[in-house]
């Protein structure tokens, strides 16, 4: 069931929500969570499939913010909200209201959706398109136990990451972070696997791929070894490679759906590794509203220190090489001679 209210207000369509339930015969809420779902008309139609998907796990109420921008001056000036509600299988196993705001009142979007959020039930704030730098610091950030992110969607991904770190606050997540769960848990096992000491990794990924940045970040992190970070063609991520004191342990998947996994001294076996959609990604994080630590530990780690121990090494060589000059300009001049003399160079070879 839709009910389309033209120039409304947040009473008129919580009086629209109780009429369309009682039209279908389910008077009663039997909803979880409310899901605000901030994004633009362009993204607004995959991220509600997504939505209405993942509600079939935890039904919600999701409230979907569209900010309309209005062309001219005179109607910059005004407010306005026009809403679409949805009950019964148009909204998937909750409700769903779409709102769209006008004039002033985008400014104020958070007093618009206050109003309609379940009473004594969490909130989760997820922005499919045009995230802000600092989620917990914005207006609709502020209303949620959890601030969902996608860095991948943003214009430069990997400079978002540093962003992200710097403004973190516990809650905050990233459907980017969501992408490696499967990564990680397939690494994590393979290292149970073996009693060895992991001496460097390599992660292979698409180049504006945030995910492989964060899973190199994690693996930096945790192992404590420099970690390079790679560029393929994709799709995705492609290839983990970790060298062992035992031998390589390899994790790689070119076509985005089987994986390969290979470690010194076993058979290679292939691994289910696909590629999941939105809707998967957001039921995962709507199973735990708590904070994640283990995303918070590898966000601060920070994306300039992937490869620093490498690249330490490589500085001290530099710096070797440069000192040699200098010892040797040191040297006394006899000692000089005496080395570069035939005799020297005859009792040298002797």
């Amino acid at each position: 069931m839709k009910i389309d209210l033209t120039d409304t207000t947040s009473s008129k369509i919580n009086k629209a929500l109780v009429q369309g339930r009682r039209a279908i015969g389910t008077p009663a809420v039997g909803m979880v969570l409310t899901l605000v779902i901030v994004t633009d008309e362009e993204n607004a139609y995959d991220a509600l499939k997504a939505a209405n998907e993942a509600s079939r796990e935890h039904p919600s109420r999701t409230l979907v913010v569209i900010k309309r921008v209005s062309r001219s001056p005179r109607d910059r000036a005004k407010a306005r909200l026009d809403a679409e509600v949805r009950v019964g299988t148009a909204a998937g196993t909750g409700e769903t209201v779409i709102l769209r705001l006008y004039g002033e009142v985008i400014n104020h979007a958070q007093s618009v959706v206050l109003p309609l959020l379940l009473p004594d039930a969490p909130v989760v704030v997820w922005w499919a398109a045009g995230a802000p730098l600092d989620p917990a610091n914005d207006p609709l950030g502020a209303l949620a136990q959890r601030r969902v992110t996608d860095t991948y969607a943003a214009e430069h991904p990997v400079q978002e990451l540093s962003a992200r770190a710097e403004a973190y606050t516990p809650g905050d997540t990233d459907l980017s972070w969501t992408r490696i769960t499967p990564w990680r848990s397939m690494l994590a096992a393979a290292l149970d696997q073996v009693e060895c000491e992991v001496t460097s990794v390599e992660v292979e990924g698409e180049e504006f791929n945030p995910s492989v940045e964060l899973l190199g970040m994690w693996l930096a992190d945790r192992l404590g070894v420099p970690v390079k970070r790679s560029v393929s063609s994709g799709p995705g991520l492609t290839g983990v490679k970790m060298e062992t004191s035992c031998g390589p342990i390899k994790l790689g998947r070119s076509d985005g759906s089987l994986a390969s996994l290979s470690i010194q001294g076993q058979p290679d076996r292939a691994v289910a590794l696909k590629r999941r959609d939105t809707a998967e990604l957001i039921a995962e994080e709507l199973r735990r509203l708590d904070p994640d630590d283990t995303y918070a530990s590898a966000l601060k780690f920070g994306v300039d220190r992937l490869g620093e121990h490498g690249g330490a090494r490589k500085n001290a060589q530099k710096d070797a090489e440069k000192e040699k000059p200098e010892a040797e300009a040191d040297k006394p001049a006899a000692a000089k001679k005496t080395a570069t003399s035939p005799a020297a160079k005859k009792a040298a070879s002797k």
